[in-house]
Order: C-alpha cells, then structure tokens, then sequence
C-alpha cells in the first residue's frame, strides 16, 4: 500500500515529461491538514483521553468520512483502514480539503463491491497520521506542535481509538472490517482484539507479523529523513517552505515505491530509456526510472508529513498479533468473522506468503487455507490497481 494511496501515485508507471519536473515548486514543511484548512469531507470526533506505548495522549481527535446510511438497526456499518499514507477519503474527487481523490473510488461507492447504496461505509484517518486525526504535526496542549514530542504508538494503539471511534459512533458490530497492507494490519488486528465486532473480514497484501525485511526498509526509509538536516529532530513545524525536512521525506518515498512495485513492471516500462537526449553515462542525464521517483518523491512532500512517516513506519514495525496471545497462530483462531484473504503475485513487500500463513490460521475463510491471489504485474499496489479483480474477490465477502 501503499503504501502508495492516491490514484496519482498508484497507477501503472509511466515516462515523466521533462516538463513537468521543475513545475512543483517550494515544498511547504509539512502536507498535512491542520485546523483552519478547508475540512473537505471530513468529520471530527474526539475520543477523549488515550494512553498508548510511548505514554499519555491527553485528547485524540479522529478525522473520518463516511458514504451511504446507517440502518436504524445499526447492522449495515462497513469499517475501511487505509494504508501508511493514505487518508479518510477513499471515495470521491479531489477538491477543497482533499488533495487527491479517493484512493479506492473503483471499489467503494453506489453499486461498486462495497457498495454504499446497501452499507455505510466509514473510514477513520489512523493515529500518528497527518490527514486530521492526532498525529507529530497536530497542535499538543502547550499550543505547539507536538512534533519530537509525539509518544511511540503501535498497531493496537491505533486499533484501539479505532474502536473508541466506533462506540462513538454508536456501531456496536460491523458487518465487514476491510483493510489492505497497513490497512491490512489494522482490520486483522480488530478482529483478534474484538472478534465479536465484525461479521466479516477483508485482509489485502497485508502480514501478521511484520518480518525483519520489511523492519529493514522502513528503517532505511526513517534514517533518510532523520538524517536532513530540516528535520530538526522531528520539531521544524515553524519553518518555512523549502526549509522543512522534505529532501529525506522525497528520498524516503523513493526507496519506498521500489517495495511498492514489481521489478518486471519498472524494466518493461522504463528499461535503459534517459529521461532527455542528455547522456545519463556522465553528460549530466538521467535515467527515465530516476526521473519517474524523484518526481513522485517530491510530490509525496505536498500531501504528507515527515514526523508522521517516521511515527507510522515505527508501528508498523510492532506489528504482531501474536505478542502476548501464545504466538501467530493462537491469535489467528481467535478471528470468528467470515474472512477474505487476498494477495498479489508480485508483491515483494508483503509476498502472497504472508497472505498465506494469515488463511491458513483463521478458522472461518472463504477460500480455505490459501489466500486468493490476484495475478498482476504492479506488485504490492496491484491492491490498489486491480480494481477488477479486486472488487470481484470483495463481492464474494459481501454478496
């Protein structure tokens, strides 16, 4: 997933015209929405108090969206998580409050497979993020930013104000729980802690167990941006555009989406191909590949912030929903929701045997003890690209 997100950054790779490089300009220090920016489709709930691993987060405010109506049973709430830099807005255009559009648009919306015409659809924006809920760039009770401040949290952290969210909100079970890669995390991780909230279970190109090689990458991701000067140790939220931390935020991103993508996909598109008519073999060129990842790096410093991607990568390194329940397994048979498992044969972030060991140990599974496995040449975003084969695979969850 995405980690990558948006439909700008999630569609298949392609050539970036030489003049749409140098058309970005100063990057503000932070792409977070902060209060006084325009809310989009935002609504806001305050789940009070919340004491996560790193300590006391006095008052969490969650951001959220929601599509279609809750039944006056209250029987027909369908729970979405995004991925590491996604947001709330997984359907609709981009606007006013939303930078990009929503990020699974194909896949949730009147007669799409999460169909909101029959479920209501609600989408928290996690902890620690930068779209709303509380997060590095929100404003702490001092009235600055709690930036360096921020307490370490991890998955069940988030979870937790997830489903403080959902009390809230007055939904007592959700008729489905969906989630890919982080996202993915965190729905697995709500029906372990809450098995009798959720009839239904979707988990997509997401691990229950982060392993040491996906620990490795984010930590290379985090040093790049802990080593830019700008950021200051995690307190440059006063700065000013082009002074915040985002070259290690771009660099970060870069290194990022060679997970997110299949190796076959980035040579079949880019090959040995330069960017310009500039030599690349020391006439001061570059590569087409280089080009398409600086240029999606620095986009990435627009929409997100950097504080944010270090708190989230750091709880998706806690990840494992058998700390303290007697191992993977164990935790695994705690699941009583109906539940999909979907992986994509190209993922080199979260391989289809992550996908995998998840089926083989939940009790309840629409295809046994293997994960479905959507055939594609995108890697780890084919979750985000194959809106096809996806929806098909979610229809069969939800009828």
């Amino acid at each position: 997933m995405d980690w990558q997100t948006t439909p700008e950054d999630s569609v298949p790779s392609s050539l970036v015209p030489g003049a749409e490089l140098g058309t970005l300009g100063k990057p503000p220090v932070t792409g977070a929405w902060r209060p006084g920016d325009h809310p989009g489709n935002r609504r806001f709930e305050n789940t009070g108090e919340h004491w996560v691993r790193g300590g006391r987060l006095p008052a969490v405010r969650v951001a959220y969206e929601t599509w279609g109506t809750l039944s006056p049973e209250r029987d027909n709430a369908v729970l979405v998580f995004h991925a590491l830099t996604g947001d709330s807005h997984v359907a609709g255009s981009a606007g006013p409050g939303h930078r990009t559009a929503g990020w699974w648009g194909d896949v949730v919306g009147p007669g799409r497979a999460i169909d909101t015409d029959r479920w209501f659809v609600v989408v928290p924006n996690m902890l620690g993020s930068c779209q709303g809920t509380t997060g590095p760039s929100s404003v702490a009770p001092d009235g600055v930013e709690w930036g360096s401040r921020f307490p370490f949290v991890t998955v069940r952290d988030q979870v937790a104000v997830q489903a403080r969210l959902a009390d809230r909100l007055g939904i007592e079970r959700f008729a489905g729980v969906v989630g890919g890669s982080m996202g993915g995390m965190h729905a697995l991780e709500f029906a372990i802690t809450h098995p009798d909230r959720v009839a239904r279970l979707a988990v997509l190109a997401s691990t229950a167990q982060t392993t040491a090689d996906q620990i490795a990458a984010n930590s290379l991701q985090r040093a790049a941006i802990q080593m830019d000067p700008g950021f200051a140790g995690g307190d440059y939220h006063d700065a000013g555009p082009g002074e915040g931390p985002h070259r290690g935020l771009a660099l970060a991103r870069r290194m990022a989406m060679l997970t997110y993508r299949a190796s076959d996909e980035l040579n079949g598109r880019f090959a040995r191909s330069w960017q310009s008519d500039v030599s690349p073999l020391g006439d001061d060129g570059r590569f087409s590949v280089e080009s398409y990842l600086d240029f999606h790096g620095n986009k990435f410093t627009r929409r997100f912030d950097a504080s944010s991607y270090v708190t989230l990568t750091h709880a998706m390194d806690s990840h494992d929903v058998g700390a303290g329940r007697g191992g993977v397994d164990a935790a695994l048979a705690q699941v009583s929701a109906r539940t999909l498992v979907v992986g994509v044969s190209s993922d080199r972030l979260f391989p289809v045997e992550d996908q995998h060991r998840i089926a083989a140990g939940i009790p309840d599974t629409v295809d046994g003890d293997r994960a479905a496995v959507i055939e594609s040449e995108f890697g780890h975003d084919g979750f985000l690209i194959e809106h096809e084969a996806v929806g098909a695979h979610l229809r069969r969850l939800f009828g």
